[in-house]
C-alpha cells in the first residue's frame, strides 16, 4: 500500500480492485476476468491495511461476506463489496446508530430499502460508522475514537454518512451506503473527495421512522468516487422503486449538449464563506462560464429565521430521541450515556417547544419558495460547506454545547435547505486547500425531480475538471 504521507491513508494498489469505480468491476466480474469472492477478499484485505487508522467500521461479517459472494445475484453490481450506514438495519447486525445509549441485538430481517441494495447485487461486508444520530457534521464522539479523513488523518471525514465516505476515498470499497438529512451525503463527500447525491424525497425508499416525520428530510443514496457509479446506482434503485408522481432518471452516461442558467450563491444565509472557498467558487464558476453556461451571482431568498427553524426541527427530533428513546431503541436503551449535542439540541428544542406550530409552518413553505427559484434558473452552485474541512476536535461533541453548536451552524450552511424543500443537490471534488490539498466541494442543486440535470452537468464537468485522486502519486 504506497501511503505518500504519514498522514494520507489509502489502500488502492495492483489487486484485482486496482483503483477500478464499482461500474468498471462489476464488468470485470461480469466478464469472468474476475470473480466475486476475488473483488471481496481484496476489499477485506484493504480493510484490514487500513481500517486501525480510519475507524470507519462499525462492524464487520467479513467471513460472512465471502460465503455470499460465491452465490451473487443478477442485479446491476452483482459481487460489489459494499458497506452500509449504521443507522439503517441489516439483516444479522446490531444497529447502533453511532450511538453508545443503544444495546440491542441483532436484526433479523431486512427492511425494505437494505432488501433493495441486496437485490442491487451488493456485497455486505459490514456496517460504517456515524456520529450520534447522524446529528453532527463529524464523526467523532463523546467516548472513543473518531473517523479520521484518508486525505489528512488530523482532520475530519465529514458526517453524518463519515464512515462511508473515509472507505470509499481511502479505497476499501467503490461505493457505499449513505443518507442525507441535512447533508449527510453531500458534507463527507466534500470532505473527503467523493461524488455524493442526495436525491429528491421520495426518489428512494424512506425507512419507516423518515416516512412519519412531520417534515421527511431524509433521502438514502451512495457516495462514490465517480459520476458513472452515481448515475448508475440511481438507475439501479430507480428499477425496483420507481416514485410514479416524479419524473424518471433512466440511466444517465453522458454530457447533455443543452447549456444551463446557473445561479451562483457566494453567501449563505448566515453570511460569507471563507477565502479557500471562495476561491474555489470562483474557479467552478467561471469553468461553468467557459463550458458555455450562462452565469448569473444570486442571493438565495430565505430569511435568516430559516436557520433558527431548522435548528429547532433538529432539537425536535433530539428530543423525540431523548425522551422515547425506550420505545424506539428497546428497554435497554441508556439516555445518560447521550453525547452534549443530543442533550444540548433536545434542551433547546424544549425551551423553545412553544414555537413548533410556528417553525413547522415556515418550513412547510419552503418547497414552495424553493420551486419559484428554477423559474429564473435551472442549477444552483454554492459551495457544500462554508469553510474548509476543519481538524478534529473543532466541532466535537465534547465541547460545551453553545460553543459546538455556533461552530456547526456557521458550517453546515447550504446544505439544509434541499432537506427542507426536498430538492435534489450533488457536491462534486472541484477543488482543494492551498496548504494540504484537502477537498472542496462544490454543491450543485435543481428542482425537485430533477436529478438528471444534475448527473448530465456532473458528467461534463468531471470529463472537464477530472478530479485529483488520493492515490495519484501512487499512478505516476
Amino acid at each position: 500500500m504506497d501511503m505518500p504521507y504519514n498522514t494520507r491513508i489509502h489502500s488502492f494498489s495492483n489487486d484485482v480492485l486496482e483503483d477500478f469505480d464499482a461500474v468498471k468491476i462489476a464488468q470485470l466480474i461480469q466478464n469472468k476476468d474476475i470473480s466475486a469472492k476475488e473483488a471481496v477478499q481484496a476489499s477485506i484485505t484493504r480493510a484490514n491495511a487500513v481500517n486501525p487508522r480510519l475507524n470507519a467500521i462499525q462492524s464487520e461479517q467479513f467471513e460472512q461476506a465471502l460465503k455470499a459472494s460465491t452465490h451473487t445475484s443478477e442485479g446491476i453490481f452483482s459481487g460489489i463489496p459494499f458497506f452500509m450506514k449504521d443507522n439503517t438495519d441489516l439483516a444479522g447486525f446490531t444497529t447502533h446508530h453511532g450511538s453508545a445509549a443503544i444495546h440491542n441485538a441483532p436484526v433479523q430481517k431486512n427492511p425494505p430499502l437494505s432488501q433493495q441494495l441486496a437485490d442491487q447485487g451488493f456485497i455486505f461486508l459490514g456496517k460504517s460508522t456515524l456520529p450520534e444520530f447522524g446529528l453532527n457534521a463529524t464523526t467523532e464522539y463523546k467516548n472513543g475514537t473518531a473517523t479520521k479523513n484518508p486525505w489528512h488523518t488530523e482532520f475530519s471525514c465529514g458526517a453524518s454518512s463519515g464512515g462511508s465516505a473515509a472507505l470509499v476515498a481511502a479505497g476499501v470499497v467503490p461505493i457505499a451506503h449513505a443518507n442525507d438529512g441535512g447533508g449527510s451525503i453531500r458534507i463527507p463527500a466534500a470532505c473527503c473527495g467523493l461524488v455524493g447525491l442526495k436525491p429528491t424525497r421520495g426518489r428512494t425508499l424512506d425507512s419507516e421512522a423518515a416516512s412519519k416525520l412531520p417534515i421527511n428530510i431524509i433521502s438514502e443514496g451512495a457516495l462514490t468516487r465517480s459520476v458513472r457509479d452515481t448515475a448508475h446506482f440511481m438507475a439501479g434503485m430507480e428499477q425496483s422503486f420507481y416514485n410514479v408522481r416524479l419524473p424518471k432518471i433512466g440511466l444517465i452516461e453522458h454530457a447533455a449538449k443543452r447549456r444551463l442558467r446557473i445561479g451562483v450563491v457566494q453567501q449563505s444565509i448566515t453570511g460569507s464563506v471563507d477565502q479557500d472557498t471562495a476561491i474555489a467558487l470562483e474557479q467552478t464558476a467561471q469553468q461553468l462560464a467557459k463550458l458555455g453556461h450562462h452565469i448569473e451571482y444570486y442571493q438565495l431568498p430565505f430569511a435568516k429565521n430559516f436557520v433558527d427553524d431548522f435548528s429547532h426541527y433538529w432539537g425536535f427530533l433530539s428530543f423525540l430521541l431523548q425522551s422515547f428513546g425506550k420505545q424506539l431503541f428497546g428497554a435497554n436503551f441508556q439516555p445518560n450515556e447521550l453525547d452534549n449535542l443530543t442533550i444540548g439540541l433536545s434542551k433547546l428544542y424544549k425551551s423553545n417547544f412553544y414555537k413548533t406550530p410556528i417553525f413547522l409552518h415556515r418550513l412547510k413553505k419552503i418547497q414552495h419558495q424553493y420551486q419559484q427559484v428554477f423559474t429564473q434558473f435551472d442549477v444552483l452552485l454554492s459551495p457544500v460547506l462554508a469553510h474548509t474541512t476543519p481538524r478534529l476536535g473543532y466541532i466535537s461533541p465534547q465541547l460545551p454545547f453553545d460553543e459546538l453548536f455556533a461552530r456547526i451552524q456557521n458550517y453546515v450552511t447550504f446544505t439544509p435547505i434541499q432537506n427542507i424543500a426536498g430538492a435534489p443537490a450533488i457536491s462534486l471534488p472541484l477543488a482543494a486547500t492551498k496548504e494540504y490539498g484537502l477537498p472542496i466541494g462544490m454543491q450543485f442543486s435543481a428542482n425537485l425531480g430533477d436529478e438528471r440535470t444534475l448527473l448530465e452537468l456532473a458528467f461534463e464537468l468531471e470529463e472537464a475538471h477530472p478530479w485529483k485522486k488520493i492515490n495519484a502519486e501512487a499512478l505516476n
